[in-house]
């Protein structure tokens, strides 16, 4: 990758994953420095990374944003180069600030989308449609047929389209899916993430509003599910629940339709077995105790024709405790924050990182011309393409609560719809 160009990367969105601010001050969670800022400059310091930019709302907290990495990055973190171009200029607030970054760029560069669900569509489209390369958080959309489209456009122009999905890159999630392999059919799958309730209050502008808990936290463990049965098995049907009264009660205060917590119940079909089908349940919560020693709950379990697979990835065997605030268990393998012996960033082997680098190293192979955007199709990653169907069971999932009712999932052509 040394004789790669280096690529210009626009980080749309300021908030908590992205520079470790909130509305509030520093991030309260085990973000407290950010992910995408932290990981963008020292790619510039390797090398890989030139221009930076960064887009928000809201142009006058950059200043506030600026100290914060200056104190927290540059004071921590040996010959971090912290510039960056703000959008919206001169303290200004507007909505549509990332259009005025987007034009300001050339074709081939890239755009990093770590913005409310709502927006991720017109923010990608926008991009695709002038040949930049994207990696948007997830969920992607909120929609199927915004899915669909984005698929057409990152096809039709020629960009690298990802979604970021770090879970793939955990080393033990990705070494499940490889176990999962000799496992034979599908059968089960069950899964649980949860954050604590305090989280509430650093969502509360959009929880309930413009997404849901389902949207935010299972599509991590969907996307998982969805992985491991690429080329095995395909969703037919969803029916969601959920249970309420924890958001929309003192002192968090969400709006009415504010969920606690939601499970999608999914039928699944083999492709190769016509006797064989399958179950996943996947349920998120945002209502979790808030003194329970991790900020993400995370574990599933997976059982196939000929064994079966658990993951508890809350309890890693790394716990803290301190007089003052108890017992703590700790996430090493998503970002590690310490420095190195020189001084410098050390956490370039944590997933959270890496799926970010893996974005950057494809954009700039292609810019290359070593690969075609549609080698990454096949490479097992998170591309546009290959987590359609993330997309269709949350989306199916929304209307199951909303309309009450069942959803189907089938493939017409070669668009996947609901029904």
């Amino acid at each position: 990758m040394a004789n790669l160009s280096k690529i210009n990367v626009l980080m749309c969105g300021t908030g908590e994953y992205t520079t470790g601010w909130t509305g509030s001050g520093a991030s309260k969670s085990d973000k407290k420095i950010g992910v995408v800022g932290l990981t963008l400059f020292d790619l510039r310091r390797l090398g890989k990374v030139d221009k930076l930019g960064m887009a928000g709302v809201n142009g006058g907290k950059f200043p506030a944003i600026r100290e914060h990495l200056d104190k927290n990055i540059g004071g921590v973190y040996k010959d971090m180069d912290l510039t960056f171009d703000e959008y919206p200029k001169g303290g200004k607030v507007d909505p549509e600030a990332y259009k005025e970054a987007i034009d300001s760029m050339s074709k081939g560069d890239a755009v990093i989308i770590f913005t409310p669900d709502p927006t991720h569509y017109a923010i990608t489209m926008y991009a695709i449609e002038r040949g930049i390369h994207v990696l948007v958080t997830k969920p992607a959309v909120q929609l199927l047929s915004h899915h669909n489209e984005l698929i057409a456009a990152a096809k039709k122009y020629g960009v690298v389209c990802m979604v970021e999905h770090h879970k793939r890159f955990d080393p033990a999630y990705s070494d499940a899916r490889a176990k999962a392999e000799s496992l034979g059919e599908f059968n089960f799958f069950s899964a649980w993430m949860s954050q604590p309730k305090s989280q509430l209050e650093t969502f509360r502008a959009w929880a309930g509003k413009d997404s849901d808990i389902s949207y935010y936290l299972s599509s991590h463990h969907i996307d998982i599910c969805c992985w491991m049965l690429q080329d095995k098995a395909i969703p037919t049907r969803v029916v969601a629940s959920a249970a309420t009264g924890i958001a929309t009660s003192e002192p968090y205060n969400c709006v009415p339709q504010t969920e606690d917590t939601i499970t999608l119940l999914v039928d699944w079909e083999s492709t190769t077995s016509s006797k064989h089908k399958g179950t996943g349940v996947y349920t998120a919560s945002w209502t979790a105790p808030l003194k329970a020693g991790v900020h993400s709950a995370q574990h599933w379990y997976y059982m196939g024709e000929k064994g079966d697979i658990t993951v508890d990835q809350a309890h890693r065997g790394y716990d803290v405790t301190v007089d003052d605030t108890g017992k703590t268990w700790y996430n090493p393998f998503y970002m590690k924050y310490s420095p190195s012996e020189s001084g410098h960033f050390d956490g370039q082997r944590g997933y959270g990182y890496v799926s970010i680098e893996k974005f950057i190293d494809a954009a700039r192979s292609v810019n290359a011309g070593h690969t075609k955007v549609e080698d990454y199709d096949k490479h097992g990653l998170p591309t546009i393409a290959n987590t359609v169907l993330t997309t269709a069971i949350l989306h199916a999932g929304r209307i199951s609560l909303d309309e009450k009712r069942p959803v189907g999932i089938k493939k017409n052509g070669e668009e996947w719809i609901l029904e």
